[in-house]
């Protein structure tokens, strides 16, 4: 473990010190990024971190011999760098670029760099050239803010270490990764916001491709995993960032009319951003998803199975709400803007589409479905192992099931007016619908698979257990847009900073129109109500800060940029004085009124 600290340091080392040496020198040459409009960064930057950390592998490879071992792959980094570097240069056109990178993961395939997903060898020959290509590009994408590719770049890279070290031990890869890991942790230093040195294409493909490469090893090392959890499901986890920020891009693209290789600020972090997170915030926040993903990618096959696969399952599933629901954010100005003829709104693909919306609603259920039958089957049966293995014994039950469970709960949930509802205004009497749904999707199950099966080989305690956590995933599901909108407006940097009068039935009307959309521009302070009694209590997740008293004094100090009224149970003169008051402060006064208008319709 010594030689590995000593390789990270070297790599960090050399880092620290080639980074503001090649920027100092790409300044005077003037081989610097300049701002476009399908870029995120507003001054000059050079982009010399792919330069820097090349050097440093090669540097790596003369001081240690491991790495000599590995020269094929120092080779094919070398291949992908320069592609990048001349995209740099001179803008290889897309296509160019695919070849060059396709020709490098064949050659890597012809020395053992394999996925074994399937017992096919032609498959795992094309899904290991879709890996390579596509992780490659995935990172390449992924660098679009300053500190994210190189920060989600180090979070894998140190779960692919760990991972390779305890399952195969110190071989020529891990020296490799530890050098990579320095020269990253290196570039990150000058990377963060506000970024003094980029990545580049030249850079942002190496560490794509190092990282798609790398756990490939598994399947090649002394004791191979066989496993499907483990070969397929850890490497996802570990890199699911750039492979979901890269299908939402891509998929957005697609459906608004865009070609998905042409630059954009429509990636996860600028939707982040977009709905009132600072860059910095929005980095953070992906970060944190990635170090989870690479906890969970290293320990899937390290504790029990049944743990990990439901937690594993669980965590993807919040990811893929987490992306419709950035799906929703629009990242471009209307196509009406004489600004720009570029510049398009981004179709939503979830909320302006309803039967689309739908669509994925039931998909996101039917995979809710699967995962809470699986996890019951597992909590029922998969422990305790000293009894014997009841899983293996009763998997053909469960697989033989499996359809009934599925048609007839998403049937259930149709019946019972699941799917009439909308996320975004997710209440007490959804969650009716949802115990209706699943209650008689239990019910119905059971008696069917008593008919077909007699209820030989089931539990009731499954079943039991299943209606239990599917009830618990559906509302995780629908709350969550809910949950995930508060979360936003917590960490908001920008946007008017709003007061709302009245902490009752008007004010949740206002929170729901002004503060829920995603995307908005308000702020939310907190309510004010002349009720002693609501003072310092929350109400819907946000303070009562006090009474007219307390309104006036932030009012005075700045604190406030607008007013709400939205409560009928205020004196005109309080009106009247408070309009006074806004006026003199320039704070911006209104009144949200919910009023029944009576139509009289002639004959």
């Amino acid at each position: 473990m010594t030689i590995l600290i000593v390789s990270f340091v070297l790599g960090l080392v050399l880092s620290l010190v080639l980074n503001p040496m090649y920027r100092m020198l790409a300044l005077r040459m003037g081989f610097v990024e300049h701002p476009r409009d399908d870029r995120w960064h507003e001054r000059s930057t050079p982009a010399v971190g792919g330069l820097a950390i090349f050097t440093i592998l090669l540097v790596g490879a003369v001081l240690l011999k491991p790495l000599r071992e590995i020269w094929l792959l120092l080779l094919s980094v070398g291949g992908i760098f320069g592609i990048g570097l001349i995209d740099d240069l001179r803008n290889l056109k897309a296509s160019t670029k695919l070849i060059g990178q396709i020709v490098i993961a064949s050659l890597l395939l012809s020395v053992g760099y394999r996925l074994g997903w399937t017992e096919s060898l032609i498959l795992d020959t094309l899904l290991t050239l879709f890996w390579i290509v596509g992780i490659t590009n995935a990172f390449n994408l992924l660098d679009n803010m300053d500190g994210l590719c190189a920060g989600v770049a180090l979070i894998a890279g140190a779960a692919l270490l760990a991972g390779i070290v305890t399952t195969v031990g110190l071989v020529p890869e891990s020296f490799y990764l530890a050098v990579l890991l320095g020269a990253i942790a290196g570039f990150l230093v000058f990377n963060y916001h506000p970024a003094r040195v980029f990545l580049g294409d030249s850079g942002s493909l190496l560490v794509g491709l190092s990282l798609s490469v790398l756990p490939l090893h598994f399947g090649t090392g002394p004791e191979p995993r066989t496993d499907v959890l483990s070969i397929i499901a850890a490497p996802v986890m570990v890199l699911l960032i750039p492979i979901g920020d890269t299908l939402l891009v891509t998929v957005s693209r697609l459906l608004s009319g865009r070609s998905p290789a042409h630059g954009g600020t429509d990636h996860s972090s600028h939707r982040l951003v977009a709905i009132g997170l600072s860059p910095r915030t929005a980095v953070a926040v992906l970060w944190t998803l990635a170090a989870v993903g690479g906890v969970l990618g290293f320990a899937i096959d390290r504790f029990a199975e049944e743990v990990m696969a439901v937690t594993g399952l669980l965590f993807f599933m919040a990811m893929v709400i987490f992306g419709v629901y950035l799906s929703q954010v629009r990242v471009y100005e209307d196509e009406d803007d004489i600004q720009s003829d570029r510049r398009k709104l981004l179709t939503p693909l979830v909320i302006d589409f309803p039967y689309k919306r739908r669509v994925a609603e039931i998909l996101l259920d039917v995979g809710l479905v699967l995962v809470a039958y699986y996890a019951a089957f597992r909590l029922r049966f998969g422990q305790p192992v000293f009894v014997g293995d009841e899983f293996s014994t009763l998997f053909p039950s469960f697989l033989a099931s499996l359809p009934l469970v599925l048609g007839l709960q998403v049937l259930s949930l149709f019946v019972m007016g699941t799917y009439r509802g909308v996320w975004r205004h997710f209440g007490l009497m959804d969650v009716v619908v949802l115990v209706k749904g699943v209650a008689l999707g239990a019910v119905t199950i059971v008696f069917s698979v008593t008919f077909l099966y007699r209820f030989e080989l089931f539990s009731r305690g499954v079943f039991v257990i299943y209606a239990a956590l599917l009830l618990l995933m559906l509302f995780a599901s629908r709350a969550s847009f809910r949950l995930i909108a508060e979360f936003i407006q917590r960490q908001r940097h920008g946007g008017d900073r709003l007061i709302i009068y009245g902490a009752g039935q008007g004010g949740a009307a206002a929170v729901r129109e002004l503060v829920g959309q995603a995307g908005e521009v308000y702020r939310l302070q907190g309510f004010i109500d002349d009720d002693p009694e609501k003072s310092g209590i929350r109400f819907l997740g946000y303070q009562v800060l006090g009474s007219y008293a307390e309104l006036r004094r932030l009012i005075q100090r700045g604190e406030v940029d607008c007013v709400v009224i939205s409560t009928r149970m205020i004196d005109a003169s309080r009106v009247q004085e408070l309009e006074r008051l806004c006026h003199a402060y320039g704070v911006r006064l209104s009144a949200l009124r919910v009023e029944l208008q009576h139509l009289v319709v002639g004959v």
